[in-house]
């Protein structure tokens, strides 16, 4: 047999076991994407007590199709991380770059990668929550958890 076919084997063979490993445990996936945050993490019930308290300003980072499809969490504002004026905006809403600052997406890859982010542009006090909307390695998520959200159009 030639060697590209035993490469070509081997390889097949090393997806088809991530494969089955993915389907087995689909929050590892995740879990190797999810860069690790210098700063605080929140699980989502803290999230969700220090948003409604008003301690923190709680960023649903997600699409607008991901917030239709499941809502948002009580107490979270809803900012696109692809909007070309993401930082800005978050400015406008949490004032200064001083401010607790708790980001959140589906799974808490987005989250941790825009905490790190902000935090090399000035900000001071980004707070990850891992465990997402959906959950996680980290823990069950938002809506798993039964907490309130909120759906608008």
């Amino acid at each position: 047999m030639s060697l590209t076919r035993w490469i070509v084997i081997g390889a097949m063979t090393i997806a088809g076991a991530l494969g089955v490993v993915a389907w087995a445990n689909p929050n590892l996936a995740y879990s190797l994407l999810t860069e690790e945050v210098d700063g605080e993490t929140l699980t989502a019930p803290e999230a969700h007590e220090a948003a409604v308290a008003g301690d923190i300003f709680l960023i649903d980072i997600r699409r607008p199709d991901e917030w239709a499809a499941t809502g948002s969490g009580e107490g979270a504002h809803r900012l696109d991380m692809r909007r070309d004026d993401f930082t800005k905006a978050l400015t406008e809403i949490a004032m200064d770059k001083d401010a607790p600052i708790a980001l959140i997406c589906a799974r808490g890859v987005r989250s941790a990668r825009t905490a790190n982010r902000l935090m090399e542009a000035g900000f001071t006090n980004i707070i990850d929550v891992p465990e997402g909307m959906l959950g996680s390695t980290v823990g069950p998520g938002w809506l798993r958890r039964g907490l309130p959200v909120v759906k608008t159009p």
